[in-house]
């Protein structure tokens, strides 16, 4: 693994969730990118406001689908609430030798402005700690 990492973070809609973890990923410095296994038409916007808040602008984002060379580019696979066979390929995931961490987060769609706030706050924590990992481990 790289000093820089190269992080792939993963959700259901990649609308939420793994769009913050991607913009907190890069202030950190690392190599990041996010997709989703049904992504959404557009972002959430009680996201975008919520990472706005923190002095990040992610509303030109657009939510991706996942692919193959995604994950053939990643170093580590951050899933979020798809792990689940029918919903995130994770067997296909463990299966590509990758570092696969699962992170248990709520979804933020449908919910309200506190409660955003309180997901963004665990994924900017949990990105803290990915990315002291990241960078502390062995090349």
């Amino acid at each position: 693994m790289t000093g820089q990492g190269n992080v792939l973070f993963v959700c259901v809609e990649n609308a939420g969730r793994s769009q913050m973890a991607e913009a907190f990923a890069r202030r950190a410095g690392l190599q990041a990118l996010s997709a989703g296994t049904l992504p959404s038409s557009r972002l959430n916007a009680e996201v975008v406001l919520a990472m706005s808040e923190k002095g990040i602008d992610i509303s030109a984002g657009r939510p991706k689908m996942l692919t193959p060379e995604m994950i053939d580019a990643a170093e580590v696979v951050v899933t979020m609430g798809c792990s689940v066979e029918d919903v995130c390929p994770a067997p296909m995931l463990r299966s590509m030798k990758k570092k696969l961490v699962e992170w248990h987060l709520d979804d933020p769609k449908g919910k309200d402005p506190a409660a955003v706030r309180a997901i963004r706050d665990e994924i900017e924590h949990l990105v803290g700690t990915l990315s002291s990992d990241i960078g502390s481990a062995p090349s």
